[in-house]
């Protein structure tokens, strides 16, 4: 078994942005794919290493980028001035997205017919948006993602959705989830939720260790949420 990663650099209209592909060069291909969508912060180590970590489970997996090639926030201010353009806009937001899953799809290592997003936090609105766009994918999930709707006349929801939830996140109360519960179900989606009890935003970050802002990483159910991550992949990927 050999990971390999590659830069792949590719345009959203002017915008150039710069995903990072890993897989499994010693199994035969085409592989399944999982796009990968990052936090408020831009593709960084922790969504590099999702990527690492599928491909060693037989995907191939590509950490996109929502901001611009480079663009990274260091401080809150930095990363709010990052998503508050595409938050503002989801319509651009959407093509954003969509720019990373073309993109995967036109890899030469992947089975475009079998193609799932995951996103963590702002990341898991940009999937959740993906699968309103009625894009053709496979399987969508949320991990602690923002729940506010998009605004924008739906769409058929053709990807199975799950919903990976810590219930005392601050950032998306359970008003959220019963909006979004309500908006899927009206749709005819096929969706499932996990809520955590006592769990905060950004469960499955190591790093994230401030409960002012709600922010706080749970080992148990950052293996949960990663538990049910493997199986509902195994389900719509198979």
């Amino acid at each position: 078994m050999a990971i390999r990663e590659q830069l792949i650099e590719y345009r959203e209209g002017s915008t150039v942005l710069e995903g990072l592909l890993c897989y499994d060069d010693a199994r035969a291909g085409p592989l399944p794919a999982v796009l990968i969508s990052h936090a408020w912060n831009g593709r960084d180590e922790f969504v590099a290493d999702k990527a690492r970590r599928l491909a060693w489970h037989g995907y191939a997996a590509m950490a996109l980028d929502m901001f611009g090639k480079g663009k990274r926030g260091e401080t809150t201010e930095q990363c709010q001035a990052l998503i508050t353009p595409l938050v503002q806009d989801r319509k651009l937001l959407a093509r954003r997205i969509t720019a990373g899953l073309e993109t995967l799809r036109a890899q030469p290592q992947v089975d475009a017919r079998r193609v799932a997003a995951m996103g963590f936090c702002f990341g898991g609105m940009c999937v959740l948006d993906l699968a309103r766009s009625g894009a053709d994918v496979r399987g969508v999930v949320s991990f602690h993602g923002l729940l506010k709707p998009s605004g924008l006349p739906a769409a058929s929801v053709r990807a199975k959705v799950l919903i990976l939830h810590g219930y005392d996140d601050p950032m998306a109360p359970p008003e959220d989830v019963l909006a979004i519960a309500r908006e899927l179900t009206a749709g005819g989606s096929d969706w499932q939720l996990h809520a955590f009890g006592n769990t905060l935003h950004a469960f499955t970050n190591p790093h994230a260790n401030d409960r002012s802002m709600g922010l706080l990483y749970d080992p148990a159910a950052d293996r949960r949420s990663w538990e049910a991550l493997m199986q509902f992949l195994g389900e719509v990927l198979r």
